[in-house]
Parts: structure tokens; C-alpha cells; sequence
């Protein structure tokens, strides 16, 4: 398959254009770091560094990547940044707007960017597959990070509405959330400190900062697998949802396609008082 990575440079991002690469996936990258480097150890790698908040250079990405790949199989967004980290209310307006900006623009430019290139047919695959990173506070709040789990909730929703609106289309778009995994946003997190995080970040951070080898090696191969399981036609059908690698059934969810297709489950949604038994 030809697979856009975005974020490819770090964290689970480029563990995740290595997995790829190791089953012979043909793998572009996008960062704002240098990635020559691992290109040239990877003869099926090639990269494009640009900021996936700037349009204009997601852009000129895309139209590399038509430039070199006569289709694209699958683009997986993997992007992203804590950015501005405080009490909603005391936080910098701006630096709160510049990391909504690169989380959900970030995400939304890189679809639109790609789309023209994903319609075109493929030798590859039946069905097209997109792959949005969510989680961190898409689905209950989390305080001091609003502007990041704003973010991140309003992707879960974009990926809703382009699968509603790609519909009878071989589209899948789904969000994923892969799970707690040590990355360089953990380091983030230890390094403000409780004062800045909040206590309970802080806590988790550590916690997960101290996870045995084999545990934290556990929980990142499990959000590999979903995002290939996701890649794969084991999925097909499945779309507009938000799958939670390490909670969810995900393994088995290709023999329940109809099922969901009828359903809310795995959706952002309200809840009324009836569903939880309560008569107010």
C-alpha cells in the first residue's frame, strides 16, 4: 500500500512508518523535522518536512507525493501537539487558539489535501482508509488541557461527518484512540511539573513513565496492530468511528459491520436521562 504517515518523525508516528515499512508498505512521511536521515536507511520511505498547520505546505506535500505516487491507499494522521497547558479560564488566548489550530487544522488540512489523491483508483486496495489520532481528552475532560482535548473531540466529529458524507463511497475514516503510550508528550507533562499539569496528569504521567519495558512495548504494539487492523479489508465497511486500541473489541468488530452501521455505538453523543434510568 502507499500510506501517508503525518507526524512521522517521533513518537508513535514513526514507530508506526517502521511497522509499516517492515511489511513492505510503502511509507511518506510528514514533520517539521528533518527525516532524511531515516530515509536513507529506508529505501520505501520518503518524507516531506512541513508543518501541518500550514496549508500551503501540506499543499505542496500532496502534490509531491501525486507527483511521485500515481494513487495513495491510505493516509493515517498521527500529528499532534500539547501546546498550551493550563486552567481554561487563565490559559494564553493565543497560544490556546495556535493549539487548537494545530491539532484540528492539522488534521483537517492534511484530509483535504490528500483527498483528490485518495479518489483516484488504486492497484492496491478495494477500499481507501483514513485514520485520525484522537483520545487525550476527546471523550471526558481533562483539566488544564482543554485546547488539546477541544481539539482532539472536534476531530472525532469531523471523522463522523466525512464518513456520513462519503456514504456508498470506498471510504473508511475512522478516529483512534491508541491509548497511553510514552511518548515525548509524557516528557512534556513530567517536566511542567504537578504545579502547571495538575496533580492527577502528573500522577499519570509518572505512572506511565515507569512502566515496565515489556508493558509499555505491549501497549504501543497493541495500537500498531488496531491502526493495521484498521488498514487492512478486515475493516472494510467500518467507518465514522472512534475505536479505543487497548479497550476495545477491535479484532473482532469486521463480522459486526452492519450492526454498527445501524448504530450510534462508538460515537460521540449526548445522553438523556432515560438511558442512565433517571427521571428528572
Amino acid at each position: 500500500m502507499n500510506i501517508v504517515v503525518t507526524g512521522s518523525s517521533t513518537g508513535i508516528g514513526r514507530a508506526l512508518a517502521e511497522r509499516l515499512l517492515a511489511r513492505g508498505h510503502h511509507v511518506w512521511g510528514l514533520a517539521r523535522s528533518d527525516q532524511s536521515a531515516f530515509a536513507a536507511q529506508q529505501p520505501n520511505f520518503r518524507c516531506s518536512r512541513c508543518d501541518v498547520a500550514d496549508y500551503s505546505a501540506v499543499a505542496a506535500a500532496a502534490s509531491a507525493v501525486a507527483a511521485t505516487w500515481p494513487h495513495l491507499d491510505a493516509l493515517v494522521c498521527a500529528a499532534g501537539l500539547q501546546g498550551e497547558i493550563a486552567p481554561a479560564l487563565s490559559a494564553d488566548p493565543a497560544k490556546w487558539s495556535a493549539t487548537v489550530r494545530a491539532n484540528l487544522d492539522g488534521t483537517y488540512f492534511a484530509l483535504r489535501a490528500f483527498a483528490p489523491l485518495l479518489t483516484q483508483p488504486s492497484l492496491t486496495a478495494s477500499r481507501k482508509k483514513i485514520i485520525c489520532f484522537s483520545g487525550g481528552g476527546a471523550t471526558k475532560a481533562r483539566a488544564h488541557f482543554s485546547a488539546y482535548g477541544v481539539a482532539k473531540t472536534a476531530i472525532v466529529r469531523l471523522v463522523e461527518t466525512i464518513a456520513d458524507e462519503s456514504r456508498g463511497q470506498p471510504l473508511d475514516i475512522n478516529a483512534l484512540a491508541p491509548g497511553a503510550i510514552h511518548t515525548r508528550l509524557t516528557d512534556e507533562v513530567l517536566a511542567l511539573g504537578p504545579t502547571v499539569v495538575g496533580a492527577a496528569e502528573f500522577a499519570a504521567a509518572q505512572k506511565q513513565a515507569a512502566a515496565p519495558p515489556a508493558v509499555a512495548a505491549a501497549t504501543l504494539t497493541r495500537a500498531l496492530d488496531c491502526v493495521e487492523w484498521l488498514l487492512s479489508p478486515a475493516s472494510d465497511g467500518l467507518t465514522g468511528r472512534l475505536l479505543s486500541a487497548p479497550w476495545d473489541p477491535w479484532p473482532t468488530l469486521g463480522g459486526h459491520r452492519a450492526t454498527l452501521a445501524a448504530s450510534d455505538v462508538y460515537t460521540l453523543r449526548r445522553i438523556v436521562p432515560e438511558e442512565r434510568g433517571l427521571k428528572l
